[in-house]
Formats: structure tokens, sequence, C-alpha cells
């Protein structure tokens, strides 16, 4: 009997199934939280950007277009950290030198906070055909990493470039670098080296992203004094 007791005082392998759901639930939503910061920080200082210059209409309509960016983003990453279906089935062929610079304007107040050198290269004329959010979150996805690893006034190098079957985007920085150990487990879901910052999704849905084109993404990193930093490099069919 006080082994009966003992069982049906334990919870049961559903309750626990559904505190796991429900613990994954809570991850996803500070995650969620963390990736929409930049966006919705970037759309604040917009609208104000644009009340100050109500005066100058053109001025206003760049302002409006890059509201629209963000709300792109927001929607997009939305989308893809809940899991919900895409909100067009349909690609259509863009520039990439904009999506890079729509990237750069997310993460433009912490670049200017932490004093980080850019340096871009993206050929003008370089065209893909994709979802624009999907290609924008990851662009972005893959500078916000960059950018919590580097230290002030450190080095972010994006450069984007073509061969005859395959767009390659490289986003490189001079941080500190991830350790051997680590790897093989960067773009695990919740994986994460950052301890206060993010819960490990960013690669994750980046590397998502990637394969949903049926591409490749790749890490090489070193640890070693005066050498350190991580290079992100992903392939795209052209």
């Amino acid at each position: 009997m006080a082994t009966l007791t003992s069982y049906s005082n334990s919870p049961s392998i559903e309750a626990l199934k559904r505190t796991d759901e429900l613990a994954l639930a809570g991850r996803l939503a500070l995650e969620l939280m963390h990736e929409i910061n930049n966006p919705l920080d970037a759309l604040g200082n917009l609208a104000y950007l644009a009340l100050e210059d109500a005066d100058d209409a053109q001025q206003v309509r760049t302002y409006m277009c890059q509201i629209e960016e963000q709300v792109t983003t927001l929607k997009r990453i939305v989308g893809q950290t809940l899991g919900l279906a895409r909100s067009s089935p349909m690609r259509k062929r863009e520039r990439f030198v904009a999506l890079v610079e729509a990237a750069v304007r997310i993460h433009r107040k912490t670049i200017a906070a932490k004093r980080i050198q850019l340096v871009s290269e993206v050929l003008e004329e370089l065209t893909v055909e994709v979802h624009t959010g999907e290609i924008l979150q990851l662009i972005s996805n893959l500078m916000a990493n960059a950018l919590d690893a580097l230290p002030e006034a450190g080095t972010l190098r994006l450069r984007v470039h073509r061969d005859s079957w395959e767009v390659h985007i490289v986003v490189a920085d001079n941080g500190h670098g991830i350790p051997s150990e680590y790897s093989q487990r960067v773009f695990e879901p919740f994986f994460t080296t950052k301890q206060d910052k993010g819960t490990g999704l960013g690669l994750h849905i980046s590397k998502k992203i990637v394969e949903g084109y049926k591409g490749r993404i790749r890490m090489r990193s070193s640890v070693r004094q005066g050498k350190t930093g991580t290079t992100l490099r992903v392939s795209l069919p052209a």
C-alpha cells in the first residue's frame, strides 16, 4: 500500500511533459523579448526623428521607409521564434546591399555605443531571390552575435560576394572567440556562452533559415591570445 501511495503522489509522465512544454514556452518568450528589443528601439528613434523633421516631407518619407523595415523585422522574428507560417509564400529579388544596410540600421545604436569599427564589403549590383524578412533577420542575428562578443572599439566585418553557384555572407569579429569544446554546440537551441545575454536561439534560428534555402552555415573561431575572434559564413544557392 505504501508503494501505491508513493506512486499516486508522484507527477505523471503527462504532467512532467506539460512542465517541460511550459518551461520551453517561457524560454521562447524571453528570447522573443530579447530579439525584438533592437527593432523596438529603432522604431522609437525613427518616430522621434520623423516628428522632429515633420516639415521636411522627403526626410519623413525616408524615416517611414525605415520604420516599415523594422516592422517587417518584428513580424519575421515573431513568426520564426514561435514557429508560425510565413506571412507570404512568395520570394522576390532583392539587392543584398539594401538588406545589409537595413540590418546595420537595426544595430546602429549598439555600434555607436561601443564605438565599433564597421567594415562592409557588398557588391552594389548583387541581387538574390529571397524572403526579405528572413534574410534581414539572418544578417541581423549574425551581427547581434558578433556585437555581443566585441569589446569597446572592436572591429566588425561584413562581406557578401558570390561565385558561380552560391552567394556567401561572411560576418567576422575580433571578439573573445569561442572555445573549441563549444564549437559543435553553438547552433543548438538554448545553448549560449554569453551568461547574462540572450538565451541561445539566435544562431539556431539562423541555421533554420539557412537550411530553408538548402544552404550551409559554418563557424570558425579562435581564443588564441592576440588572435581572438569568430567568423560565421553562410552560403546560399545563387
